[in-house]
């Protein structure tokens, strides 16, 4: 961050700890270095990292205990989460987790971090992706990499045993992978979990301008650049909001009133309902984007609905 700025006042809607997290000053969104300013992106990266371990530090205690083996997966580095409550690991289905970071960051050790608290609650074992990223890694590197871990779960599982779930950046790969696997002739999975994501990279909704220093992010026109490398940022793997999503598994989508990507979330959730596909869309009053940082029963109650779509599609017969 760059300075603080006063926060958006806090509605009277949402719970007190909610407006807590509200009423509190936040930074100016990290300036974007110039496109080919190597130096500079992997500045802004250890920038981005520093906030989110330092998001991480703050939020609720991981409940429960989480056994995590750092592992290559398909020649990926992935962090293999298994939830002490699990009594038959080998047995149990597998989540794919792309982690979020505006495509540069996020990774290392906070790809497990971040997967943390969802994993521990989770009847599955949770693959944490650990791809590359810009700026050495550009597109389609970070979606070569998700793709490989997803075809290393299909031979480990049948797909009715598989979700995929991505935020943000992750979001994004995560509705590539699928672009990318139906292409290729790999099975869709039991379900998809979309939150906060950055599924359109031409930043072409009505709420990149409406809610512009509403939420704590601001449009990212040369981290899209960035990471396309040269590709037409409307190709549906950059932007798979522009993709044709006919046969993609149930798919869950979230979002919020003062976040930056909710006009693109409420967009998906139009396509895929227009192409048939079971979806559930929740917008939660008042959050901003990733949320209200876990703290909050706004979060508790996101993390179980999403706990229970994972869970209703991986039983489904």
């Amino acid at each position: 961050m760059v300075e603080d700025r006063p926060a958006h006042p806090p509605p009277a809607s949402v719970s007190e700890a909610a407006r807590e997290v509200l009423a509190r000053p936040v930074g100016a969104p990290v300036p974007e270095p110039a496109v080919d300013d190597v130096a500079g992106w992997r500045q802004y990266a250890e920038l981005l990292d520093g906030l989110t371990a330092a998001a991480l530090a703050a939020a609720r205690p991981v409940p429960g205990e989480v056994r995590a083996t750092r592992r290559e997966v398909a020649g990926v580095t992935t962090y293999e989460l298994v939830p002490g409550h699990l009594t038959d690991p080998d047995g149990a289905p597998v989540v794919v987790h792309l982690h979020g970071g505006a495509f540069v960051s996020g990774g290392g050790d906070l790809a497990r971090a971040g997967a943390l608290a969802t994993a521990a609650r989770r009847d599955a074992v949770t693959w944490a992706v650990d791809h590359r990223m810009p700026p050495d890694h550009p597109f389609p590197a970070p979606l070569d990499d998700c793709l490989a871990v997803y075809a290393a779960a299909l031979e480990r599982h049948d797909a009715a045993r598989v979700v995929v779930h991505g935020f943000s950046a992750g979001g994004n790969l995560a509705a590539a992978v699928l672009l990318r696997a139906r292409a290729e002739g790999l099975p869709m999975p039991a379900g998809l979990v979309l939150l906060s994501p950055a599924l359109d990279l031409t930043e072409s909704g009505d709420t990149f301008r409406t809610l512009r220093g509403v939420d704590l992010l601001a449009p990212m026109p040369r981290t899209a650049r960035l990471y396309a490398a040269g590709q037409d940022l409307a190709d549906p793997l950059v932007s798979p909001l522009l993709g044709d999503v006919r046969g993609f598994p149930p798919t869950f989508l979230q979002s919020g009133t003062r976040d930056l990507f909710l006009s693109t979330t409420v967009r998906m959730h139009r396509r895929l309902l227009d192409a048939g596909v079971p979806v559930e869309l929740r917008v939660l009053e008042a959050a901003r984007h990733g949320g209200f940082g876990g703290e909050t029963p706004e979060d508790e109650a996101l993390l179980a609905d999403v706990l229970a779509f994972e869970a209703r599609v991986l039983a489904r017969p």
